[in-house]
């Protein structure tokens, strides 16, 4: 069963002993173990290729991804697995003082980094970033060193996924500004599928539904640095629903 990943700690990562770990991984990884599948095998590709991927048939499933109407068209999507604000990526000391994406579009010397195609340069568009400021990324490590350098000054992603990061290299400089929830709220992210994968989507969502906002669950996700309250979003979800 192939899953395919991005390095984006702590969502998935190598860790120093070569493996393939990360609160998606690790929540895919019991998945297909609940359901009977044992072959598990993450395999590492750049978030453009996500969707294409499932599409073609490279792999069965995805890491997390925000469930727009758009991607609606071309994937099926599980039942939430995470609920996170957006962050912007600075410089420590955050020497343009920005807090959000509306800060973002006011200055006019900001340039923005972003993955191509992720939910955040939407957002950043919608909120006035002229294009001209926007330099666009293939993957988090490069948007990540664009701060670093200087050639960007902010890069828009899940918080999250900033803040795992910084944990890992602490020496870049970078430190982590959250979107407020007045701006935007957080959103939650979904496995993903292709669109003729109905079967194995229900087979997850199965598991999921019984396995989301357990002990378990909050003890997996809380070694990646998930607080109780962010279950707490996505557990509240799955009752909702």
């Amino acid at each position: 069963m192939k899953f395919a990943y991005l390095i984006e700690p702590p969502f998935n990562y190598v860790d120093a002993s070569g493996g393939v770990t990360g609160c998606d991984v690790e929540l895919a990884r019991y998945v297909f173990a609940e359901i009977g599948i044992a072959d598990f095998e993450p395999v590492e590709t750049e978030f453009a290729e996500l969707l294409p991927g499932v599409a073609d048939g490279r792999w069965r499933m995805t890491t997390g991804l925000f469930g727009t109407d758009e991607r609606r068209k071309s994937a099926l999507f599980s039942r939430p697995i995470w609920a996170l604000p957006d962050g912007l990526l600075v410089a420590k000391g955050n020497p343009l003082g920005l807090s959000g994406y509306q800060s973002v579009a006011d200055n006019s010397a900001v340039r923005l980094a972003v993955i191509r195609d992720q939910f955040q340069h939407r957002s950043a568009v919608e909120f006035g970033v002229s294009t001209d400021r926007i330099v666009i990324f293939e993957t988090y490590t490069e948007a990540a060193q664009a701060v670093c350098e200087g050639s960007a000054n902010a890069y828009a992603s899940v918080g999250r996924a900033h803040s795992g990061f910084i944990e890992q290299n602490s020496e870049w400089g970078l430190e982590l500004i959250l979107v407020p929830n007045s701006e935007k709220p957080p959103a939650f992210g979904s496995f993903a599928f292709g669109l003729n994968d109905a079967d194995l989507l229900n087979e997850v969502d199965a598991v999921l539904s019984q396995f989301l906002g357990t002990d378990a669950h909050r003890n997996m996700v809380a070694s990646f640095g998930f607080s109780s309250e962010e279950v707490d979003m996505v557990a509240a979800r799955h009752i909702e629903s």
